[in-house]
């Protein structure tokens, strides 16, 4: 029965991988074999089973954080707090990237939704730095990247949905994950410094001209209004969750009031604006669902043939140890983000993996951390690679697809050497 458990699996991913709907084929090939291989006195469970996880109420936060994410890119905030952030940095090498990479974390914070983010500073930045004579590969590059965020700083849908798959607590997971994502974002900006200093033709500085003028006109108020309503946003959300005044849900629906506020506030608020912000929260979050109710289904039934006995019995055979098990589970979610989405990850191969996890006595919050931050890379990875064809969608034609590749090379390398320090030093995410 362990085996039938496995080839249930490697039947889903090969279907997959060929090109079939995540959501139908994770519940329907789970079905047949269900009626083929399990006793009909477990059906009955599964029902159970699926109310039980469409009424977590952990889950509620999602549909509220995508809203407030959508909200925010239609207030104008991103964009301005783009255009005063590069000024800001203008006189520093490479400081128009470093602001990328910043106002990148800002949006991460405030929305947590990785395709917005990247379309919104792909549409404003790229062609500014463009045209300021910035290396095409280190623009998309940096971009791409910065758009990437979203899935680790908090508040995140990742790590909302790992918390539910892990069944650990997702504001436990927000407070692990902030410090690696600043971290993170500094090794960006270490990195985008000292290229530009090795090969300054590639990041030049702005022109003098247009940073006297920034810096004459206002330039405090300026910085008060593009960042002041972000941050306050971000306080309200991540600070009562940090706090212990609210749950991450209760925080959502904050953010999500908070957003529609500030849109307000920017005069974009309209009829027309709030319908296509609902439309595509709802199109995304059933989207998330959809591929829930099937991963449950294929969870239930996996564990029901004895994949995870199978799979505990496995490991513990081939005398691998924790550590050794970790890093082969490392290595086959980075392979796995090449051909598949995250939320396909999340549903397919945590769900095997955790029992394991759970038997080797290994805090599961620092798992999560780890996970997060190796399904960053999945958005980066060609040949799927989701921010890439998000940028490459709003890039001009100038911008080939290998700047695209050459350009998030190193910012790659960076994650997987961060993940190993993650992996070799827990304390950074205080445990």
């Amino acid at each position: 029965m362990g085996t039938i458990a496995l080839i249930l699996f490697l039947s889903i991913l090969l279907l997959i991988l060929y090109g079939f709907p995540v959501s139908f084929t994770l519940g329907g090939v789970s079905l047949l074999y269900l009626l083929f291989f399990v006793d009909s006195v477990y059906y009955p469970a599964l029902p159970q089973r699926i109310m039980g996880t469409m009424s977590n109420y952990v889950l509620l936060a999602v549909p509220l954080f995508i809203f407030m994410g959508i909200m925010l890119e239609k207030s104008g905030l991103a964009e301005r707090m783009l255009d005063t952030m590069g000024l800001l940095f203008g006189k520093v090498k490479g400081g128009l990237a470093v602001s990328v990479i910043l106002v990148g974390a800002l949006l991460a914070a405030s929305t947590g939704i990785v395709g917005a983010t990247v379309i919104t500073m792909g549409l404003i930045s790229l062609p500014t730095m463009l045209r300021r004579g910035y290396s095409p590969s280190l623009a998309t590059g940096t971009i791409a990247a910065s758009g990437t965020l979203g899935q680790i700083i908090p508040p995140s849908i990742v790590l909302v949905l790992l918390g539910s798959v892990l069944n650990v607590s997702v504001g436990q997971l927000f407070r692990a994950a902030f410090v690696p994502g600043v971290l993170l974002v500094l090794c960006y900006i270490l990195y985008v410094v000292i290229r530009a200093h090795l090969y300054p033709a590639d990041a030049p500085k702005v022109p003098e001209a247009e940073l006297a003028d920034f810096w004459k006109a206002g330039v405090f108020k300026k910085v008060s209004v593009a960042f002041v309503m972000p941050m306050l946003l971000i306080l309200l959300v991540l600070g009562s969750i940090f706090l212990g005044i609210a749950s991450p849900t209760e925080a959502a629906a904050v953010g999500a009031m908070g957003a529609t506020i500030l849109t307000i506030l920017q005069g974009k608020f309209n009829w027309n604006i709030c319908k296509k912000v609902m439309e595509e929260t709802t199109h995304l979050t059933c989207m998330v669902f959809m591929i829930l109710l099937g991963a449950t289904t294929f969870s239930f039934v996996f564990r029901q043939l004895g994949g995870d006995h199978f799979l505990i019995e496995l490991i513990t055979q081939s005398n691998l140890s924790s550590m050794a098990f970790l890093l082969v589970v490392m290595l086959i979610i980075f392979v796995a983000g090449f051909f598949i989405d995250f939320i396909e990850i999340i549903f397919i191969i945590v769900p095997v993996v955790a029992p394991i996890f759970i038997s080797f006595d290994i805090d599961l919050i620092w798992i999560g951390v780890l996970i997060a931050l190796n399904l960053q890379t999945s958005f980066l990875t060609p040949p799927f690679g989701f921010s890439l064809f998000y940028l490459k969608g709003v890039a001009p034609p100038e911008v080939t697809t290998s700047h695209l590749y050459k350009g998030i090379i190193p910012f790659v390398v960076i994650q997987m050497v961060f993940l190993f320090l993650i992996i070799l030093f827990p304390k950074l995410i205080g445990l």
